[in-house]
């Protein structure tokens, strides 16, 4: 027999990340899943005591879907957009901060492992990372404020997978699908009660949807954690990809209309991304250590550190750059608990350092092989923030919290040589002055299940060092650090038995100095401060059960049979209403105009099944409304439905076999859209057409004993 509970519209943030980690009982013999805990603001804490917009994606939420790519698992997240402009070209928006950056990552901070996987300049690139090796992601939305420094976008925390206590595997996949796409991996990992390592090794090439749009990037990730003592952890983790992509280009509305599958086209006297061999290809390697040490049950200190280094040869239409790049540096954070007046008060403190350099050289682009030296940079950065934060546990349920963060950052760059303006020995220096940002935060328990939050954080987000030096070559030292505020209040917790999950935000966040974008002629983005914007939101989700198998046998026996067997339901929705306040650019007002690249609505719903012999199918749907494409707002961009599904048998044989067979479809209705637009582009050329239908299949094998 079936129980129901049928789902109706209720406003969250969470998500699928705790569907999937927390499917409610059917009834009272069954038990349910631990809560999703938030790593974030270094207290650990349940996510129903966290006062803050945070999301959480895990492993399972990342298996429902297809293992090339990162964006759909993560557009499961209300409020966080992760688009791909070219096949591993990312750019992620947390509440808004599409206006890009190089790499598509804008005033978001992002951590590998608590290893800063943003270096020094600021540029993050996500097109590292592959999504078999990832375990966990979790978002902290809005100006994280105290532990990740005072970025007005938030943090996003990234960790591989790992291996159970007493539990060893071997793995081996496969994966083929439209346009060529081709995926081998391989991974093995042991875990004790003292220690866990893992590693695993990735291949993925494709053709491509579009001309010039081929891919093949390989990924090595060696993860190890061990405890020599009760006090003491220390971990170390490798990462090592070698990556290299087309770039297609972008298209203008005729162009994208007429033939969505086209590179962007050229003349005799302009030659177009196919001519000159338009491309992205780097190696990169990072390694960082870190060690824990608990001196007590109530004080304790983290330390890590890491280096990295990276060589990218990139092809664009006019220039062909080659740069290589060091970056090191660490960070420590100490947490201890006490009690103040009878009440428990966590505190933690710590300090993060970064420095990098890079030798950047710009040649004439002829076909894909370099000319004549344009111009030779050498860019050091060097950035750094302490900060403290403070957790009361208050009567009456009450939970305040209070943190800031203490920032510095500085550029030089110096220009070696140039052929075109500056003379050799050229130098510009940006020292940003020091802020100091703080957050506040108060959380209540209204019942054991359920809470409400509000908090008020600020930001401060300077300029990447690729911003101040975009890759035409020039040099912008006027370009102002974005600072900002944000008002949020929420609730999240659990109804009806615990079967459904609910967690809402409302927010109003104000921008100082936003950086905007607009590309060249060339292609090149380049960047302005826009005066001032006003980005408010309200981000919903629901997850919960449909149906579950009725329990049989001891409650024990129901548990460990019935857990993640049934129907259950998921919808994420995040409305945005984001304007310019105040901004003038070229001789025009642009103030009260929507702000470029923000899509209104957007929305993520799904079902996830799965039943007792091991098949489970995971459909989704997903949308996002038109969005204006120019700061003047008279481009837009339509809005459109994509529908995805996944789908397949997984079981474990004779204790030890473990097979998972998956077929999966994207795009289904084959819809025309473009995904990860560029913004205020030249010429009109906004569109990068996202691929049409396409197909995927493949299988994981594996030994576990």
């Amino acid at each position: 027999m079936l129980s129901r509970s049928w789902l109706w519209c209720a406003l969250t943030g969470l998500g699928l990340p705790a569907l999937a980690q927390n499917p409610a009982p059917d009834t009272a013999r069954a038990v349910a899943l631990p809560e999703a805990t938030v790593v974030g603001y270094g207290q650990n804490l349940p996510l129903r005591r966290t006062a803050a917009g945070v999301g959480v994606i895990d492993s399972r939420t990342l298996d429902r879907f297809s293992p090339t790519s990162l964006t759909a698992a993560v557009n499961t997240l209300p409020g966080v957009r992760l688009e791909e402009r070219a096949t591993a070209s990312y750019r992620l928006s947390v509440r808004g901060s599409t206006l890009r950056s190089p790499f598509g990552v804008r005033n978001v901070k992002v951590y590998y492992h608590d290893i800063p996987f943003t270096d020094a300049g600021g540029s993050t690139a996500l097109n590292l990372l592959d999504v078999a090796s990832l375990g966990r992601i979790e978002v902290l939305k809005g100006p994280a404020a105290s532990a990740y420094g005072a970025g007005t976008g938030g943090a996003v925390l990234l960790s591989n997978r790992r291996p159970e206590p007493g539990e060893s595997r071997a793995q081996v996949g496969f994966t083929a699908g439209s346009f060529g796409l081709r995926r081998y991996s391989v991974a093995a990992e042991s875990g004790t009660a003292t220690s866990t390592l893992r590693a695993q090794y990735t291949r993925q090439s494709l053709d491509g949807y579009r001309e010039n749009s081929a891919l093949r990037r390989d990924v090595l990730t060696i993860d190890g954690e061990f405890r020599p003592s009760e006090q003491r952890t220390v971990a170390a983790h490798v990462l090592y990809t070698d990556l290299d992509y087309q770039l297609p280009g972008g298209l203008t509305r005729a162009q994208f209309e007429q033939n969505p599958r086209q590179a962007r086209p050229g003349t005799a006297a302009a030659p177009g991304t196919v001519a000159q061999r338009a491309a992205y290809a780097s190696r990169t390697a990072l390694l960082g250590v870190s060690h824990e040490y608990r001196f007590s049950a109530r004080f304790s200190n983290k330390t890590t550190l890491y280096t990295s280094g990276t060589a990218i040869r990139t092809p664009y239409l006019v220039d062909l750059e080659r740069n290589t790049g060091l970056g090191w540096g660490g960070r420590t954070t100490f947490a201890y608990r006490t009690t103040l007046a009878g009440r428990v008060l966590r505190l933690s403190a710590g300090g993060e350092w970064q420095s990098s350099f890079e030798n950047a050289r710009s040649y004439q682009n002829r076909a894909g092989t370099p000319g004549p030296l344009r111009y030779d940079d050498e860019i050091r950065a060097t950035t750094g923030f302490g900060f403290g934060q403070a957790e009361l546990e208050l009567p009456a349920g009450l939970l305040a919290t209070a943190g800031a963060s203490y920032n510095r950052l500085a550029y030089r760059i110096t220009r070696v040589s140039d052929a075109v303006a500056k003379p050799a020995g050229y130098e510009l220096r940006r020292d940003f002055r020091p802020v100091v940002s703080p957050r506040v935060a108060l959380l209540k328990e209204l019942t054991p299940l359920i809470s409400t939050y509000a908090s008020v954080s600020t930001g401060f987000s300077p300029p990447t060092d690729e911003e101040i030096r975009p890759s035409d070559g020039s040099l912008n030292p006027e370009l102002q650090a974005e600072r900002g505020t944000s008002f949020e209040v929420g609730a999240r917790g659990q109804l009806l038995d615990r079967r459904l999950r609910f967690d809402l935000a409302a927010y109003d966040f104000r921008l100082r100095h936003t950086i905007v974008t607009r590309t060249t002629a060339t292609g090149t983005s380049v960047f302005a401060n826009a005066g001032t914007t006003r980005q408010r939101g309200v981000e919903a989700a629901v997850s919960g059960w449909l149906w579950q198998p009725a329990p049989a046998g001891t409650a024990a026996e129901s548990s460990a049979a019935g857990a993640g067997r049934g129907l259950r339901a998921f919808v994420s929705y995040a409305y945005n209403h984001y304007r310019f306040l105040r901004y003038e650019s070229g001789g025009n007002d642009f103030s009260g105009n929507r702000l470029t690249g923000t899509a209104p609505h957007t929305l993520t719903a799904g079902l996830d099944f799965a039943s007792g012999p091991g098949f489970y199918a995971n459909p989704t749907v997903s949308h996002q409304a038109r969005l204006p494409l120019n700061d003047a707002n008279s481009e837009y961009a339509a809005g459109y439905w994509v529908f995805g599904a996944r789908a397949g048998w997984r079981r474990t044989l004779a204790r030890h076999f473990e097979a998972d067979l998956y077929a999966g479809l994207d795009n289904a209705t084959n819809r025309r859209y473009s995904l990860g637009n560029d913004l205020n582009a030249f010429g009109n050329r906004f569109f990068q057409p996202a691929p049409g239908r396409n197909y995927y299949g493949g299988a994981q094998l594996g030994w576990r004993w």
